[in-house]
């Protein structure tokens, strides 16, 4: 294998940029300088590691643009959502500067004595970051993680390794010290490998495919890491004739193919109560025909291209065998791995296209006939991420939003992720939350200590 790696724009085909590839033996270091830099971080003042995260948001605000530019082009996003998810790496470390000084414990009545319970990191914390949110995904993990007392060792995606580079500069430019943040780029199956394997890390948090997550959690219960996995997702868009299908139906491209449908969020099944699907159609396929596909960098560009060539074989391999192609959007020629958004109706559960993740800019519409099956046929799947639910009658909203089996649900929009809201999955769409609060448990380990006050 080659020691430099080739960065690709997904959008030119053209190579970004050329950097050196990692194997076991940097992991190895990396974990050695987040090790030795462990005491002193952990032990440092909560005022004092408040404020150097306070200084690290305020210099990612600084490199904004930068940031943004960079991600659009590595990652082949739109530059208006490059430039969103960049304010949001700002805003998950402005959130979690908060928390140095708010990680309390309880005091339990007991006999005898004084009981309390602390709250301290666990160690070094190894990151794994998928190739569709680069650094944002990463800033989740991170900002709990360091907030907590942690350092980390990060390995992104080989796909899409500059942000997470240029973060840890950033991140010594605002004083954090040497060691605490270390970033390796290098194959799942060595770099990865090792930090799931390695004894001195003490937990992995993991964002990607379902199938990686399984072997993470097999590897890491060698040495009984502790594990947050942020898996696949089918997520269903549920849409009920009351609903207001104008507004649902014009909703839906973007929930589907932002990021040209690489998001494990993506409500790639959408459910269309059966009286409402004609009217309905109507609006989508006006919709989906109106979507600005084009180069990254332009401001109007809602989709751009899918990462790489394999991913564009790998989803267009889901129009194959005579599938109900109801319409499909627009998509540049020449250079760069595109693919017109898609969409397949009438689509049966049984389906390929229904049962599997995508990934890929292909929506399925299925019709449903009650309230009863739109709740099977949204919990038939092995995912459960995310989901929405269009209805103007309230009660009926909260009805099915309880039955989901959905970690984050949404009525009437198609919002997922917030900083200050807990996002994660049920069944095999993983364990663990991440962002708002509860993210801080996954960082910390839970002691009780009690004093004796009788003789």
């Amino acid at each position: 294998m080659s020691s430099t790696l080739s960065v690709l724009e997904p959008a030119t085909e053209e190579v970004l940029a050329e950097i050196p590839r990692a194997g076991v033996e940097q992991v190895d270091e990396a974990v050695a300088a987040a090790t030795a830099a462990l005491p002193a971080w952990r032990a440092l003042d909560p005022g004092a590691r408040a404020r150097l995260l306070h200084a690290l948001a305020d210099n990612l605000a600084a490199h904004t643009e930068e940031l943004a530019v960079t991600e659009a082009r590595n990652a082949g996003k739109a530059i208006a959502d490059a430039r969103g998810e960049m304010q949001m790496v700002r805003d998950t470390f402005r959130y979690y500067a908060g928390a140095p000084e708010r990680l309390l414990g309880d005091t339990i009545p007991v006999a005898g004595g004084q009981a309390f319970t602390v709250r301290e990191p666990v160690g070094v914390v190894g990151l794994i970051t998928p190739w569709n949110f680069p650094l944002a995904i990463a800033a989740w993990k991170l900002g709990p993680a360091l907030a907590a007392g942690n350092t980390v060792v990060l390995k992104p995606a080989e796909l899409t390794p500059l942000t997470a580079l240029r973060f840890a500069e950033l991140a010594v430019e605002a004083g954090l010290p040497e060691g605490v943040v270390n970033v390796v780029v290098g194959p799942g199956s060595t770099c990865g490998a090792r930090l799931v394997e390695h004894p001195g890390v003490a937990k992995i948090a993991f964002t990607g495919s379902t199938e990686v997550g399984r072997s993470i959690a097999a590897g890491a219960a060698q040495t009984i890491k502790r594990v947050t996995l942020e898996l696949g997702g089918k997520s269903a868009n549920v849409v009920f004739a009351d609903a207001d299908l104008e507004a649902a139906a014009t909703a839906a491209p973007l929930a589907v193919f932002g990021n040209a449908g690489q998001d494990c969020c993506a409500r790639s099944r959408i459910l269309v109560q059966a009286e409402a699907m004609d009217e309905f159609m109507g609006h989508l396929e006006s919709a989906v025909r109106a979507l600005r596909v084009g180069d990254p960098l332009d401001e109007d560009t809602q989709m751009g291209p899918l990462i790489s060539a394999g991913q564009r074989e790998t989803v267009a391999s889901f129009l194959e065998d005579d599938v109900n192609v109801a319409f499909r959007g627009s998509a540049p020629e020449g250079p760069g791995f595109w693919f017109a958004p898609t969409v397949l109706c009438p689509a049966a559960p049984g389906d390929r296209a229904v049962r599997e993740e995508i990934f890929g800019p292909i929506a399925t519409v299925i019709p449903f006939r009650d309230e009863a099956e739109a709740i099977v046929l949204a919990n038939d799947t092995i995912y459960g991420l995310s989901g929405s639910i269009w209805t103007r009658d309230g009660a009926r909203a909260l009805r099915v939003a309880r039955a989901l089996q959905t970690g984050v649900l949404s009525i009437n929009s198609n919002s997922s992720v917030r900083v200050t809201t807990p996002f994660g999955g049920f069944k095999q769409s993983g364990y663990g939350r991440e962002l708002g609060p509860h993210a801080l448990d996954a960082y910390t380990e839970l002691k009780t200590i009690y004093y004796a006050t009788e003789e």
